[in-house]
């Protein structure tokens, strides 16, 4: 009797993926969502969010990822404040905003060609996109942002801005013990792995560059009370609304802050 390999290995994956989520809904009725640094909370420590400014100059924004998630509140948010958009997507359908600044396109973040003709002279670059999970090998972070860089130019004066996470570069080992010893290794190694290649692109490469490492992805309401860590030493990450993330994206390409930093953003 022959035996699919293949199908048995992604039976074993689906598994795992149903014991993280019954264990993550355990772990959401029970924590209380704050990081702390050194057992203590994060109220003291790094910087406050960011405050953004009245009549704010319009902005050419390119957003990868904008039909959802992160992406669509960033999308929200700088329309809102007037400046104008690209989204690229592999899905532009799924695109719930009409407005006359918003340029909603097809695009893979991969594939150079398919948004060469919209990357000149931007402001800023902001890549908020997300795969699913998976125990195959994953190279879309770090090959995308080759080709963003190489599309951009090495003198170019757009801000690269990048959504990683908790668990990529030296973020590792501060999710706590559920997301540490489970979470991450069981379902999210993969996707960790290619976004510490993608971080290291970034740090080695010529351009003004940000790298956004958010804690635990939530929708509630922004309520900017986060905080901004450049240090990760001692933290344990807590909750922040996708909402917060967006006004921080948005706090730093309108600011032009936090040029070549690594940030870790949490409540």
């Amino acid at each position: 009797m022959s035996v699919n390999l293949n199908n048995k290995k992604e039976s074993w994956y689906m598994f795992k993926i149903g014991l993280v989520i019954a264990f993550s809904a355990v772990l959401a009725a029970c924590s209380g969502g704050n990081g702390t640094k050194n057992g203590e909370a994060l109220l003291t420590y790094g910087n406050e969010a960011p405050t953004l400014t009245q009549n704010p100059k319009q902005l050419d924004l390119l957003i990868f990822g904008g039909t959802a998630g992160v992406g669509l509140e960033t999308v929200k948010l700088a329309l809102a404040r007037g400046h104008k958009v690209t989204s690229v997507s592999r899905r532009p359908e799924r695109m719930t905003l009409e407005h006359d600044n918003l340029n909603n396109v097809k695009g893979d973040f991969v594939k150079s060609e398919s948004y060469a003709s919209f990357i000149e002279d931007k402001d800023a670059i902001i890549s908020a996109i997300g795969v699913d999970a998976s125990s195959e090998k994953i190279t879309i972070y770090s090959e995308g942002m080759k080709n963003v860089l190489k599309a951009i130019g090495s003198n170019s004066s757009t801000q690269v801005v990048t959504i990683t996470g908790i668990g990529a570069g030296d973020s590792k080992g501060h999710g706590g013990f559920f997301y540490d010893r489970i979470v991450n290794p069981f379902l999210l190694k993969e996707d960790y792995a290619d976004k510490t290649r993608q971080e290291a692109i970034l740090r080695s490469s010529q351009s003004r560059w940000t790298i956004v490492r958010p804690g635990f992805l939530t929708d509630e309401i922004s309520e900017t009370r986060y905080r901004v860590l450049l240090d990760m030493d001692g933290v344990q990450s807590g909750d922040i609304s996708r909402a917060d993330v967006s006004h921080f994206l948005l706090a730093v390409v309108e600011q032009g802050a936090y040029i070549n930093e690594t940030v870790f953003l949490s409540n």
